[in-house]
């Protein structure tokens, strides 16, 4: 049996509302941030939202095999894969169905893994990122699971000259994401896991205050909770303008003694 140890923290930052949500559930293995877009009571209901919606479906699904789910299953899938697809496309659907008046705008990145004995289901829409490091013989290696669904990353395929991001005039502009569109679906990556592995979700308050080097370094060093919120502290120490949110998830085998 595999076991992880997680943490989870979030910052407001120097912004006045908290726009930022996160799924922590080891039990199940289910782990999510979304950041919520559409100003401050938009972007703090689609946030909700989206967890809120994610954690509901997983505990239903779980505890009925035979429950109806929102959507058919799709035969390019695993299992477990149609269930993360489905699980973040009836978030989609909730964001959509309360975007009218002072909602009209609203809408979420979601970042999301969902643990299995031997692997995850990574799944993202918009700039929340997933990550991984692996200690190898050469030391940690951080490896990016995710790709932004931004403008930046639109033009950067095309083979553009762009600036650093930090320095695009257009680098908040997010190409898809929970909420714009009715029929929107995650994209989605299985990856392997081994004991000793970590992995950080985060929205871009810390992905785009601290350098993949940065990021690396805090993550390989310390116990998972303190190392969590070490992120999110030197990401505004860093100077993120933006809420800050990250959850950290270590694979640790050792907990049921295996070697």
């Amino acid at each position: 049996m595999r076991s992880f140890i997680a943490s989870a923290h979030t910052f407001v930052g120097r912004r006045k509302h908290n726009e930022d949500a996160y799924l922590l559930d080891p039990a199940v293995g289910l782990f999510a941030v979304a950041d919520g877009m559409g100003g401050y009571a938009g972007g703090e209901v689609a946030s909700r939202l989206a967890v809120e919606t994610l954690a509901e479906f997983y505990t239903h699904s779980g505890a009925d095999p035979d429950a109806t789910w929102p959507h058919a299953m799709d035969p390019k899938l695993s299992f477990e894969e149609n269930r993360v697809d489905a699980a973040v496309r009836l978030a989609n659907r909730r964001i959509c169905a309360e975007r009218e008046g002072r909602l009209a705008d609203m809408g979420a990145t979601i970042a999301l893994v969902a643990l299995q004995p031997r692997a995850a289901i990574v799944a993202h829409l918009g700039d929340s990122r997933v990550y991984r490091l692996r200690t190898g013989p050469a030391g940690p290696v951080l490896e990016l699971l995710t790709r932004d669904h931004s403008l930046y990353e639109q033009l950067k395929e095309a083979g553009a000259a762009l600036p650093p991001l930090a320095e695009f005039a257009y680098a908040n502009v997010i190409t898809r994401a929970l909420g714009p569109q009715p029929g929107e679906r995650p994209e989605l990556r299985r990856v392997e896991l081994r004991s000793g592995d970590r992995l950080l979700l985060c929205t871009d308050g810390l992905s785009g205050a601290l350098s993949p080097e940065r990021i690396a370094a805090l993550l390989a060093d310390g116990p998972v909770e303190a190392v969590c919120e070490r992120l999110v502290h030197e990401a505004f120490l860093a100077g993120s303008r933006d809420n800050i949110t990250a959850i950290v998830v270590e694979v640790d085998d050792r907990a049921d003694g295996e070697a």
